[in-house]
């Protein structure tokens, strides 16, 4: 985790006609961080509102923004034009599965040798659609479905 900034003052800026990002909070000196929509993620405080997990919007060259929805705005009693408390830290980007995870992962929970008599196209069809689930919680869910099926399996 990395701090971006703490207890700063910042202006709640408004610009209308932008869809979510039209009350947004202009996170200085965060131009050099690189990542596509989703993989730059923030949690802190503005003023005294706790947030999770809220994305940060890249701009080509320039620094970050962060949208403020009106939920936000109604619990600080801010809008455009006000100025407001920041501390955000920047959340460790989320790692992908490898397939040498989710193979330790069989063999943790008893079922590899299971896993390992399917066919080797069985197994390559089983780990790539595990790793390429999106939500963690679908991810896991299925992860705890394949455990069930192969502990149930015969030896």
């Amino acid at each position: 985790m990395e701090n971006l900034v703490k207890n700063q003052i910042l202006e709640l800026k408004h610009e209308p006609h932008k869809g979510a990002w039209t009350y947004h909070i202009q996170i200085p000196n965060t131009k050099h961080l690189v990542g596509k929509w989703g993989s730059l993620k923030v949690s802190g405080f503005i003023d005294d509102y706790k947030i999770e997990n809220i994305n940060l919007f890249t701009i080509s060259g320039q620094d970050k923004l962060i949208s403020v929805n009106e939920k936000i705005r109604k619990a600080i009693k801010k809008n455009g034009g006000d100025t407001v408390r920041v501390t955000l830290d920047l959340l460790a980007p989320k790692k992908q599965l490898t397939e040498k995870e989710l193979i330790e992962t069989l063999n943790d929970s008893g079922v590899l040798k299971a896993f390992k008599s399917l066919s080797a196209d069985e197994q390559k069809h089983v780990i790539t659609k595990i790793i390429s689930i999106k939500s963690d919680d679908k991810q896991t869910k299925t992860i705890l479905q394949l455990i069930e099926q192969l502990s149930e399996a015969p030896n």
